[in-house]
């Protein structure tokens, strides 16, 4: 794994600052701690941060090919590049070194564009083509792989793999954007393209970039989605056996390296099941990890434990404080602009223990998304059978004047919640799922915002990201469309953001097998009664995996990272949280409303409501703030 950086002149052949390039190179030394490469001509450099992980005595980047008119700089890992080597050099190409890098370039000089749609793997690049005077940027399918870009105002074109990267040119504009303000304060990350800054993006999964000079800044083309398409007619077993078939498979090939490899084990079904198809491809024992936490309300280390002892593992579990909390400010460092995943405090603590052992993990994000695992899918096709049985003109009345009468329940159950319930049933189907994972709902964010933000913002919602997608999506089903929005949301802006991020900071390469982008395809053309099935998500992978994990592992209620934020906010970080929230930073950005943030901490501090998830998105916004001014 690795970083990359680089700056292309779209208006001429400039010559580029190689002091420059070399510091946006080395603000990403984390990403790749064993080598660092530049390549500067008239009008491009290029750098490169490496992570040596296949052909260590060669693969040093930026590469090229055979006359040096086509060089690369890459991240990521593309696992069927022995396939493709050989069928490029059938084709008459010549390989000087062992690795993934070299099948980029040729496979570039061969198919051009197209390239990336032969790639398996997660992987973010540049090629630059003298010959075709023509910059190529793409990134996987499922967005594993970050890469931010920017058009300065002089013409320059700027990338990278971390937005520190970009910061380091002087002329890169960093207005905050309102409409990400509205996007961060609802999801609790910027979903792509957009960034925090106005003119800078991320390149979005699944698509790519090609830049000419003197063509201006072109739209990213798209060159893969998730099709939903069905199987038709498929017995529960024959899809079960299918099911691990394909993942064994997905995980084998990612079992290839050249330095030490293992697992992240949290004693939940995804994890386990990698665990439980690793051991069965290794002859060794699988080096897994896990951390645990003090209070047994957040620990599921009993349960790692038993998947380890059952393959026989290389096991290693810590515990961490149940007050790590100094890990905050770092928080800011690490992810650039405002994210607000807490659950990326003990995510980080396990990419340093895997660190201590090995080079590589496999870890099981995605089975969530692409099998209906998350608890929310659960209500939301319960709403959707609701919804449908009372015209619109009669529910949104009926359940929106139960909505502002019932009482808030923050401490009740979710089934006693039924306010959240009638609030979302007295809207469509799009604003039903904006509402169940909001971290600020609507009417928090129009006390929130400050009158100048709301004028600024001209009336836009974050809904309008839904809608973008929704427009997209091959399929209309209720179960299948919120998985298509999570797929293209959640998944990237958020999980797969916090375990790069935190994998990278230690140089840790995770490698993702469920997120195969082929698994996707085939996972999303099951039936979605085999994903849910009444209340059970993950149905078909649970009982395809009987054989293989026990029952208390398959079954029992899903715990997730999560972090004691309500009573960090009442205790040990009362001052922090009311210092910070109420600062100087927070006031003069003349975003908030200072009244309701007051609103919020003493609500919360007196115990009268549970704001924790706002208090914490605030918090992590008033980090970036503060990293903003120094």
């Amino acid at each position: 794994m690795c970083g990359i950086v680089g700056i292309f002149d779209t208006t001429g052949v400039r010559e580029i600052d190689r002091d420059l390039l070399s510091r946006m190179n080395e603000t990403q030394f984390h990403r790749g701690p064993d080598e660092g490469g530049l390549h500067t001509e008239p009008g491009l450099g290029f750098g490169h941060r490496r992570l040596s992980i296949i052909d260590l005595a060669s693969g040093q980047q930026p590469l090229f090919n055979e006359d040096h008119t086509v060089v690369v700089t890459y991240n990521g890992e593309i696992y069927n590049f022995p396939q493709l080597s050989d069928e490029l050099k059938a084709l008459g190409h010549q390989f000087r070194t062992h690795s993934d890098t070299e099948v980029i370039v040729h496979a570039w000089e061969e198919w051009g564009e197209s390239c990336v749609e032969r790639f398996r793997g997660m992987f973010a690049f540049a090629v630059w083509d003298r010959n075709r005077g023509t910059l190529f940027l793409a990134r996987d399918r499922l967005g594993i792989k970050p890469l931010f870009y920017a058009l300065l105002p002089d013409g320059r074109f700027i990338f990278g793999s971390e937005l520190k990267s970009l910061r380091v040119h002087d002329t890169l504009p960093t207005t905050i954007d309102p409409a990400a303000v509205e996007e961060y304060f609802t999801f609790g990350y910027i979903p792509e393209p957009r960034t925090i800054f106005k003119q800078v993006y991320k390149l979005s999964p699944g698509f790519s970039l090609t830049l000419k000079r003197g063509a201006g800044l072109p739209e990213p083309k798209q060159y893969w989605d998730v099709a939903f398409k069905s199987h038709g007619l498929l017995s529960e077993s024959s899809a079960g056996d299918e099911l691990i078939a394909r993942l064994e498979e997905a995980v084998k090939i990612r079992m290839m390296a050249e330095v030490p490899l293992g697992a992240f084990l949290s004693g939940g079904v995804d994890s386990s099941a990698i665990v439980g198809l690793m051991a069965g491809l290794s002859d060794q024992p699988v080096n897994t990890c896990s951390i645990s936490f003090g209070d047994p309300k957040f620990n599921e280390s009993q349960y790692a434990a038993l998947v380890a002892k059952k393959f026989k593992t290389a096991h290693r579990v810590e515990q961490v404080d149940p007050d790590d909390f100094d890990l905050i400010d770092h928080l800011a460092d690490l992810y650039d602009e405002p994210y607000a995943d807490s659950s990326a405090l003990p995510t980080f603590r396990v990419c340093e223990l895997a660190k201590k052992e090995v080079t590589v993990v496999l870890s099981g994000d995605g089975g969530d998304e692409n099998m209906a695992g998350y608890r929310r899918y659960r209500w939301h096709t319960y709403e959707e059978r609701m919804r449908n049985l009372l015209p619109a003109s009669l529910r949104q009345p009926l359940f929106g004047l139960l909505g502002k009468a019932y009482p808030k329940a923050d401490w009740a159950p979710r089934v006693f919640r039924a306010k959240s319930t009638f609030e979302s049933m007295a809207r469509d189907t799009l604003q039903g799922y904006m509402h169940s994972v909001s971290i600020l709902s609507n009417q928090m964010r129009s006390q929130l915002f400050s009158d100048s933000l709301k004028k600024d913002l001209q009336g836009y919602h974050a809904i309008e990201v839904f809608k973008r997608h929704a427009k997209q999506s091959p399929t209309d089903h209720p179960l299948s469309l919120v998985q298509y929005l999570d797929l293209k949301t959640y998944l990237v802006g958020d999980i797969l953001t916090k375990v790069d991020r935190a994998s990278m900071a230690h140089a840790l390469e995770v490698r993702v097998p469920i997120l195969d982008h082929h698994l996707v395809d085939w996972m999303s053309g099951l039936s979605p009664d085999m994903k849910l099935r009444g209340t059970e998500g993950k149905y078909l992978f649970k009982k395809a995996l009987e054989p293989m994990l026990p029952h208390e592992i398959l079954y029992r209620k899903k715990m997730g990272f999560a972090v004691p934020l309500a009573s960090w906010f009442r205790g040990p970080l009362k001052e922090k949280v009311r210092n910070n929230l109420l600062s100087r930073e927070m006031l003069d950005s003349g975003l908030f409303n200072q009244r309701y943030l007051e609103t919020l901490v003493n609500h919360h501090q007196s115990g009268v409501r549970d704001y924790s998830a706002s208090i914490w998105t605030l918090l992590m916004f008033h980090s970036f703030l503060k990293k903003m001014s120094a």
